[in-house]
Parts: C-alpha cells; sequence; structure tokens
C-alpha cells in the first residue's frame, strides 16, 4: 500500500496522537454517561503561529472596497496578559464598477480552517456535550455575527448568533447557547429550522454584515465550548442582565428581520 501525501505530511502522527490520547480520555472517564470532565477549546490566539488557522474574507474578494485585517497582538499589561487577535479594518459599501453582477457589498470576516486529518479520519469538533458557547473578546460595539459551520447536506449553510457585548471597549467574556443558533443560507433564515449537527463541527467564525461604513475593530482571545455559564470570567464580570429583545441583520424569506434575545 502506498501511503498518500496528507499521511506522510508533517505533524499527522502527532495529531493522530492526540486524537487518540482524547478519545481514550472520553472513554476512561466515562464522559458519554457522566458528562465532561471539563471545557473544551475550540480555537485561541495565544500564539502568533495561530493566525495560520484561520481564513480571512470581505467583499475585497469580490472586487469590493472594504478593508479587512486579522493581526496577532502579543501580551500586554495594559491591555491582555495573553496574546490575541485583532479584527479589524474598514467597511465600504461601494460596489465594483465593472462587475455588475455584484448586487450587495460591505461586509468582512474571519473562520478557523478546517482542522487537518487524523487517523481517525476528517478532524471535527464534537460540542454536543456541551451547552454554550464561550468567547474572550473586546469589541466596539457593532453588529457582529458568530458563525459556526457543520457537516451540513447543504455545504453553503450556516448557523449565526449576535455577538452582544455587554461592555464595549472592555475585555468580556460572551456565553451564547449552542440551541439559540439560526440556521441561515446566504444571509437568509432557512425554513424549517433544523438542529445544528453538533456532533461535526467544522469551523467557528465572526463576521461584520451590518452594511455600515466606517471602521471596525474586535479583539478576540479564544474561543470554547463549556457547561459553566461563568467559566473564564473575571471576579468582578459576574452579572446578570435582564434579556432585551434586539432586531439584526438576519431576514427570513419573508423580508422581515427576526429578533435577538440579549441574555
Amino acid at each position: 500500500m502506498r501511503p498518500t501525501t496528507v499521511c506522510l505530511s508533517k505533524g499527522f502522527v502527532g495529531r493522530s496522537l492526540e486524537e487518540f490520547k482524547r478519545l481514550w480520555s472520553v472513554a476512561y472517564n466515562l464522559e458519554g454517561i457522566k458528562g465532561p470532565s471539563g471545557p473544551l477549546p475550540l480555537h485561541d490566539f495565544h500564539r502568533p503561529e495561530s493566525l495560520d488557522e484561520t481564513k480571512l474574507m470581505s467583499d475585497a474578494d469580490i472586487g469590493g472596497y472594504s478593508k479587512a485585517s486579522l493581526d496577532w497582538m502579543p501580551p500586554s499589561p495594559q491591555d491582555n496578559s495573553n496574546g490575541h487577535a485583532r479584527f479589524h479594518g474598514t467597511i465600504s459599501t461601494a460596489l465594483p464598477p465593472n462587475r455588475p453582477q455584484i448586487q450587495r457589498s460591505g461586509y468582512a470576516a474571519w473562520r478557523t480552517l478546517d482542522r487537518p486529518p487524523t487517523l481517525f479520519g476528517r478532524a471535527l469538533w464534537n460540542i454536543d456535550m456541551y451547552t454554550y458557547l464561550a468567547m474572550r473578546i473586546k469589541s466596539d460595539g457593532r453588529s457582529y455575527f458568530v458563525n459556526v459551520q457543520t457537516e451540513s447536506v447543504v455545504p453553503t449553510d450556516l448557523h449565526q448568533h449576535r455577538l452582544f457585548s455587554k461592555r464595549p471597549g472592555e475585555w468580556e467574556t460572551v456565553i451564547i447557547k449552542w440551541n439559540d443558533f439560526v440556521r441561515t443560507n446566504h444571509g437568509f433564515v432557512v425554513e424549517p429550522q433544523t438542529e445544528m449537527l453538533r456532533q461535526k463541527v467544522r469551523s467557528i467564525g465572526v463576521g461584520l454584515t451590518d452594511r455600515v461604513p466606517g471602521p471596525f475593530e474586535l479583539c478576540i482571545e479564544r474561543m470554547w465550548a463549556t457547561n459553566n455559564m461563568t467559566e473564564g470570567d473575571e471576579p468582578h464580570e459576574h452579572h446578570v442582565e435582564t434579556p432585551v429583545p434586539k432586531e439584526g441583520q438576519l431576514r427570513n424569506k419573508q423580508g422581515r428581520n427576526i429578533s435577538w434575545s440579549d441574555k
């Protein structure tokens, strides 16, 4: 049997060993019965090379004029003791003059790349035993969306949720229920809704699609799946707020905006 290029690629054996250890730990600790023993790390930006595992997108890819960057920021005692990513740029809704087929512009986004395969097959996240997605962020208060892509029958489907910031300009931990994500396709809510395929999550990212011209900046330290609503919070961050319905940019097929609960 002749080995494939993927099997010979650097890190394949190491990734396979790590996956074996993870699967063994799940079985040994009976996590399928008792539940997970701790949070599941999804992605962090503590190291400069963490940016190599992400993909940056904007309307510039189709001739638009928005500018987007994803830069690594080193640890700083004045800001964050851990390294993090800075997603920033400028949104422009100007349409490319020589491409009449382009009718909408003004977006920027990033996502994690598909994870490299292991000896056990395609590497996917299984977040089925977790209730929440947690993100450590510092936002400028704009209307960002969290985008989750799974091994869906329809490859262009996304599961989306508003990324609500309670304290723009400050570091905070945002908690989102996995069950609150909405299935969309090309920016429209898909009906009927189906549950997220939580056993096979491919990538997670953040997008800005409010089409409001001007600068934006969102800092992200890490993302993880958890069952603890207060996990990762600093002591002064423990607070409960009354849910406030907010209208977002997502629309259904009838053109009506859907509402989110800031909770």
